[in-house]
This record gives structure tokens, C-alpha cells and sequence, in this order.
């Protein structure tokens, strides 16, 4: 007797229409196929072993703890034990080099700011990735404003004075920023572009130095991410003056938005994000997802966030995506018109 042959599954047959980037193709070949790996055993990435967050800043830092505490909450949805590896260097891209080289299998994935898409891509002319082929978006993790701030010279207490200031006094005008070719630099940009004065910009290393030196009049402003400039706000060492956010924020109900206050234009969020490398498979990406946008509806995870600063937001791959594009399409002009190269 013979065995009787098993027979051959028949194709399964599904139509596709694609006419946009390469990310979005890719994410709309992982929507098609996750309902078909469904029902298949689990693959590898989602046995008992532990899995790995990339951080791309040291320990101690906005990132480091945002990734501490997905890792916390990761498990307990995943099944599985999540760990955070620092590899600081770069402004992120030192860890986007180790994610290129990780497992495709869904046990790495990366917590990166929304700076390797929407600016490195126009201020490195050596970029060590492409955002679209080697990064494969996961989710928005959260969302967060920048605020201008003055200091003890000039001491102004609104923007309508700082405006009038800078234009009455161009050769003063100027703003402190944590490092150069960040979100922070071209927000300032626009900003001095918005008001009709080239406000220079003055770097600093880090947020720490900067703060001292508004506050010592060395600078005649300072934009920086909100919750960097909170706590000095809110001691009456500094004066927020307006914040990007298209609404005011929780943790300063007191301080309006740069719209509000006539400047529509600059208006905007930064925001942080969960990656995965190339060729990680749809279900993967699938569990994370899912998993996050759980994670940040959790009382204590969204409190945390706001302490720090930061709205949650655990939307699709696909809304990670899309707000990356959307950076990128905002940033690029103003970058290139700027002449602003970091190599």
C-alpha cells in the first residue's frame, strides 16, 4: 500500500495595487500576509527567549526610561522577557547600525526619535541607512512639544514682547539650542523666518549647558524639547514663552501655543518610535503593535509618560509611517534651504 499524497494547497491569489514609497509598499504586503500566518505555529520570534529594545542614548535619559518602561509592560503582553540595551552614539544612528545587523525575527527592535526619518536623511550626506528600506515602523510610541523660552535677558514674559524685541534688535536676536542640526535648530529657523528676523543659532552641548547660559544671558532665547525647560518654568528662572503643540499641554496649562498667538506655521510634535530591521516578519511586527498600543493605555504608563512630558499614542504601523513621511516632507525644504550639512 501507498500513502495517500497530500495534497497541494491551492494559491492563494490576492490582488495588488501599488503606486506609492517603498515603506508603504512594504507595509501593505505585511497587512496582506498577516491574516495568512495567522494560523500557522508560532514562528520563532515568538518563543520564551528574551527579546531586545535598541536605545540609541545612555542610560539615564528621556529615551532610556521611556524603554525601561515599555520593557516592563512588553512582557506581561508578549509572553515573553523584554531587556533594553543602551548603544548611545550619533544621535541615534550608532543603534540603528546594530538593528540592520539583528535577527529579522522579531526579537530586536529599536526605540528611535523621530529624527532618523524626518531630518538625518537631509543633513547627512553619508547616511548609514535608508529609513525606507531598512527600518520597518512598528508603532509611535509617544508624541511630545517644543517650547521657546526666555531668559533674564531680555526679560521679556510674552512671545508678542520677544517678537518685538528681536526685530527692534536683530543683532542681539538669537536662540540656544542642545546640539545643531536637531528638530530644535530648524524650529528656530523657522521661527526667525516666521517673524521676519535671522535669529542666529547657538549651540550648546547638551540641554544642561544651554539652560544655564539662557539663564545667564548668554543666549537671548531657547528652544528645546518642553519638558527639558518645565522645571526651571516653573521655578521662575526662565519664561516659556510659547510651546509647538496644537493644543496647550497638561503639565503647562498656563503657557499658549505658538498658534494662539498668531504663528500658525510653527506648529508641530516631535515624537519617538518603535522600529523593527528589514525582512521582520508581518506577524511580528503584528505582536509588537499590538502589544504597545495595550501598554500605552495603561493608567500608570500614561502617567508616567506625562511626567515626563510625553503623550502616548500606540497607533498602526501604518500611522508610524505616515507621521514619518509627513516630517520628512515638512523638514526637507527648510533643511535645504538653510545649507545645513552635519558631515
Amino acid at each position: 500500500m501507498h500513502p495517500t499524497p497530500t495534497p497541494t494547497p491551492t494559491p492563494i491569489s490576492v490582488p495588488i495595487s501599488i503606486s506609492s514609497t517603498p515603506l508603504r509598499r512594504g507595509l501593505l504586503l505585511a497587512s496582506l500576509a498577516a491574516p495568512l500566518l495567522a494560523g500557522l505555529p508560532a514562528p520563532a520570534w515568538a518563543q520564551a527567549q528574551p527579546a531586545k529594545i535598541l536605545v540609541g542614548f545612555p542610560a539615564g535619559g528621556s529615551f532610556d526610561a521611556i524603554a525601561r518602561l515599555l520593557a516592563e509592560k512588553l512582557k506581561d503582553e508578549l509572553k515573553r522577557p523584554v531587556i533594553v540595551e543602551n548603544k548611545p552614539g550619533a544621535g541615534g544612528r550608532l543603534a540603528v547600525d546594530i538593528l540592520k545587523s539583528s535577527p529579522a525575527d522579531g526579537s530586536v527592535i529599536m526605540l528611535g526619535p523621530d529624527a532618523l526619518v524626518g531630518l538625518y536623511p537631509f543633513t547627512f550626506r553619508k547616511l548609514n541607512y535608508d529609513p525606507a528600506r531598512d527600518l520597518v515602523p512598528v508603532g509611535t510610541v509617544a508624541e511630545f512639544p517644543f517650547a521657546l523660552a526666555a531668559g533674564s535677558e531680555p526679560a521679556v514674559k510674552t512671545l508678542a514682547e520677544y517678537v518685538a524685541w528681536a526685530k527692534a534688535n536683530p543683532n542681539k536676536a538669537n536662540y540656544g539650542i542642545p546640539a545643531p542640526g536637531g528638530p530644535h535648530h530648524f524650529f528656530g529657523m523657522l521661527l526667525g523666518q516666521t517673524i521676519g528676523v535671522k535669529v542666529e543659532h547657538v549651540p550648546f552641548q547638551g540641554s544642561a549647558p544651554m539652560i544655564v547660559g539662557l539663564i545667564g544671558g548668554q543666549v537671548s532665547s531657547a528652544i528645546d524639547v518642553m519638558t527639558s525647560l518645565t522645571e526651571q518654568h516653573k521655578g521662575g528662572k526662565l519664561r516659556i514663552l510659547a510651546v509647538s503643540a496644537p493644543q496647550r499641554t497638561p503639565q503647562l496649562p498656563d503657557v499658549p501655543t505658538f498658534a494662539e498667538q498668531g504663528y500658525p506655521a510653527i506648529t508641530g510634535m516631535g515624537f519617538n518610535a518603535l522600529y523593527a530591521p528589514a525582512g521582520t516578519p508581518a506577524a511580528a511586527v503584528t505582536s509588537w503593535n499590538a502589544a504597545l498600543a495595550k501598554v500605552v493605555t495603561l493608567p500608570e504608563v500614561k502617567d508616567r509618560l506625562a511626567t515626563m512630558g510625553f503623550l502616548p499614542v500606540g497607533q498602526s504601523p501604518q500611522e508610524l509611517a505616515a507621521r514619518g513621511e509627513a516630517s520628512a516632507k515638512r523638514w526637507a525644504p527648510i533643511i535645504k534651504a538653510s545649507g545645513f550639512v552635519a558631515d
